[in-house]
C-alpha cells in the first residue's frame, strides 16, 4: 500500500475546530499510502484541533489557503467537526479553492460535517452523499440525494458519517484518489 499514492498530492483544508480524529486517520491512511500531504489552512501557522468538547492538538500548516492552488494538488480532503466547515464556509478563498477540485475533475473526500463546505461551493447537486445526520436537510435542500451508509463514493467525491465511519471512508478514500481524475466529476 505504500505506493498507491505515491507521486500525488493531497491537499487537507482546515480552520480552527476540525475534528482530530477525522484530520488524525485519514492523513495517517494518505501517509502510509505514499501521499504527499499538505495542510492548507486560512491560519498562518498552526490550527487547532477540536476532540469531544474541547480544543485538542494543534498542528503545523504547510500552506496558508492564501498561497495555496488547486493545481497543485491531485486530490482534496476535508475533514469535519462543527466549527470547522463553518468557518471555512464563510470565506470565498476556501469555497474557491474547494470548487476548484470539482471543476477540474479531481477526487474529493469530506466526512461528517466536512460536505457543509461541498454546499457553499454548489457540487452536491444531483449527488449521491452522506454525512453526519445535522447536515442532511442542508444536503438534500442542495439538491443532493442523501444516504445514511457509513461510505458512499459518487465519481470521485467520498463521504462519511463521521469518526465511527474512518475505516471505511480512509479505504475508500485512498483508493479513488489513487484512480485520480473522475471525468464524471466534472459533469455534474
Amino acid at each position: 500500500m505504500k505506493t498507491l499514492l505515491e507521486g500525488k498530492s493531497v491537499a487537507i483544508l482546515v480552520a480552527d475546530g476540525f475534528e482530530e480524529a477525522e484530520f488524525e486517520q485519514p492523513y495517517g491512511a494518505l501517509s502510509e499510502a505514499g501521499a504527499s500531504i499538505d495542510v492548507v489552512s486560512p491560519n498562518p501557522d498552526t490550527v487547532k484541533a477540536w476532540t469531544h468538547k474541547n480544543y485538542g492538538k494543534t498542528f503545523k500548516i504547510d500552506t496558508p489557503l492564501s498561497e495555496a492552488n488547486p493545481n497543485d494538488y491531485d486530490a482534496l480532503l476535508l475533514p469535519g467537526g462543527v466549527l470547522n466547515p463553518d468557518t471555512l464556509r464563510t470565506m470565498p478563498d476556501a469555497v474557491k479553492f474547494v470548487r476548484a477540485f470539482f471543476d477540474a475533475g479531481k477526487p474529493v473526500a469530506a466526512i461528517c460535517h466536512g460536505p457543509q463546505l461541498l454546499i457553499e461551493a454548489g457540487v452536491v447537486k444531483g449527488r449521491l452523499v452522506t454525512s453526519t445526520r445535522s447536515v442532511k436537510t442542508d444536503l438534500l435542500n442542495a439538491g443532493a440525494e442523501w444516504v445514511d451508509q457509513p461510505v458512499v463514493n459518487d465519481h470521485g467525491l467520498v463521504t462519511s458519517r463521521g469518526p465511527a465511519d474512518l475505516p471505511q471512508f480512509n479505504a475508500k478514500m485512498v483508493e479513488e484518489f489513487a484512480e485520480g481524475v473522475h471525468a464524471v466529476q466534472r459533469q455534474k
